[in-house]
């Protein structure tokens, strides 16, 4: 099953997952705007879509943890005459280390970028999906989500609140005609290991790791069809879909210090 032909709205598409959704929305007949901080980039990308589907690739770039860029990218898509059908929360950052000894700023960034940013985004397109009856968004998170995360509280907690804020709005909108859908999957093979400064903890290497990295094609892809099938709360890959089983069923003390010794180097 497909969604209805429509505008994409990709954050984060400069690489990893982002740039993954946005290919795949764009293999699918979508045009796509694609969001993210490195100009030079996002125009690589766009070229590679734009050759390879034949779909218009519109590039804006923007530092989405600061409040009046996404109040400016919101009226760039708005004088441009681009209605965005679909938005896709997907810039984040994660932090690790002991909580004390992480700089303050960085904490704060993250919580800007993965809490407030698909906050705001979401409340400045979802009014506009809900007016024409016809929407969705897919909000990127993580199966950190799903339980405590000592060494990287900050990114665990933001990801917390990001699938609640999914869920949430699953329902709320399900009779407006707009779709959310959270899609949780646990290390892709991307950037995000080695920029939040975790290649020395289990959980940050892929080779010898404790679970397979999923490719970030088949990330996207899942996502896609998630939200495609109007479902609320999208895990791929079988590996991850069982760290949610276990966070449910486990003690809680448990699964805290679990997330302890693989976030922990």
């Amino acid at each position: 099953m497909g969604l209805d032909t429509g505008t994409a709205l990709v954050t984060g598409a400069s690489a990893g997952i982002g740039r993954a959704i946005a290919g795949t929305f764009a293999g699918e007949g979508h045009d796509v705007v694609l969001v993210a901080r490195r100009e030079g980039r996002l125009r690589e990308v766009a070229d590679e879509i734009e050759a390879a589907h034949g779909v218009a690739a519109t590039v804006l770039p923007a530092d989405l943890s600061e409040r009046e860029e996404r109040d400016a990218l919101y009226e760039s898509v708005s004088g441009r005459g681009i209605e965005v059908d679909y938005l896709v929360n997907n810039a984040g950052i994660g932090t690790q280390g002991p909580f004390a000894g992480i700089d303050l700023d960085r904490d704060l960034d993250l919580v800007e970028l993965n809490v407030a940013a698909p906050t705001h985004l979401s409340k400045l397109f979802v009014r506009d999906m809900v007016a024409r009856g016809h929407g969705g968004v897919l909000n990127v998170t993580s199966t950190a989500a799903f339980q405590p995360g000592p060494y990287m509280a900050t990114y665990y907690a933001s990801k917390a609140y990001e699938l609640s804020f999914s869920q949430g709005l699953h329902e709320e909108l399900r009779g407006d005609g707009v779709t959310v859908t959270a899609l949780c999957s646990g290390p892709v093979a991307t950037e995000f290991q080695e920029r939040a400064g975790m290649t020395d903890v289990p959980i940050g290497r892929q080779e010898g790791g404790l679970i397979r990295w999923l490719d970030p094609e088949e990330v996207a892809r899942a996502g896609y069809r998630g939200l495609a099938d109007g479902r609320a709360v999208v895990v791929p890959g079988t590996a991850n879909r069982l760290v949610r089983l276990a966070a449910k069923l486990l003690p809680s003390s448990v699964a805290r210090r679990l997330a302890m010794r693989v976030n922990r180097g």
